[in-house]
């Protein structure tokens, strides 16, 4: 029997039309698309005669588990099927990539990486900040706040820092930056929803952090420390300010 091959796909952080044409392309190609919980359904449009599996992880949830996920790509790929691995935001990103590129090594079946757009850059481009900034910008950490044995860590080892999934600890990532050294008056932006219509975000300090947790609770959100977080000049929305990106076209806030 021929051994398929499968395709490792970035769906981008949210909305479909944040795929990229290649990966647009690839997920066309597909027999099977096992995808993740937080991809566009709208990606159904792409391989409509796909069999589509969900797979989907979600923090403190009933997620599916890895081993079950790397069983179903192996399995699907050993009846020479094109199997679409379809993954939120970039696949090398907190996807867990590794453990099945690793599974499907031992098996003998070939594969491709095609990368997406990761949630930390749509959180910059939907709060018009950012990550970099010449001179004192010039290092950007990326971190997950989910970890196996939940325990939320925290570093000043960046000049920004983002951290991923961190929805429902955003009191402890409070205690946790400030415990690491980063002041209190530090700039953090959280967004939640990034890349999607319905995105919300809000600014804070490192030490007010927790004010954010009712405004976004029950959504996935992304939280930017340190410099990748400042308003760009005076006059730009302070601190605590919420808005709503959805109903403007390039999905950026309104400005006062």
């Amino acid at each position: 029997m021929s051994r398929g091959h499968v395709l490792f796909i970035g769906a981008g952080p949210g909305a479909a039309d944040l795929i990229t044409l290649r990966g647009s392309r690839a997920l066309g190609s597909a027999n099977v698309v096992l995808h993740d919980a937080l991809t566009d359904p709208a990606l159904h449009d792409f391989a409509p005669e796909a069999q589509w599996i969900d797979v989907g992880k979600r923090g403190f949830c009933d997620s599916t588990a890895q081993t079950r996920i790397n069983a179903l790509l192996v399995q699907h790929a050993q009846t020479g099927a094109i199997v679409a691995r379809l993954k939120g935001g970039d696949p090398s990103v907190f996807g867990r990539l590794e453990e099945e590129l690793l599974a499907l090594a031992e098996a003998g079946i070939s594969y491709e990486v095609i990368p997406g757009v990761t949630s930390a850059l749509a959180a910059a481009a939907a709060t018009a900040r950012p990550l970099t900034r010449r001179g004192n910008g010039r290092s950007v950490s990326l971190t997950t706040a989910m970890t196996q044995d939940r325990e939320l860590r925290a570093s000043r080892r960046a000049d920004t820092e983002v951290f991923y999934m961190a929805g429902r600890q955003l009191a402890t990532l409070s205690r946790r930056l400030l415990e690491a050294g980063w002041p209190g008056d530090t700039p953090v932006s959280v967004v939640s929803r990034a890349g999607w219509p319905d995105q919300l975000f809000s600014e804070h300090s490192a030490a007010t952090l927790a004010a954010a947790c009712v405004l976004h609770a029950g959504r996935p959100a992304v939280v930017t420390v340190g410099v990748g977080a400042a308003p760009l000049a005076a006059g730009e929305p302070t601190a605590s300010s919420a808005r709503l990106a959805q109903g403007h076209p390039s999905g950026a806030p309104s400005r006062p």
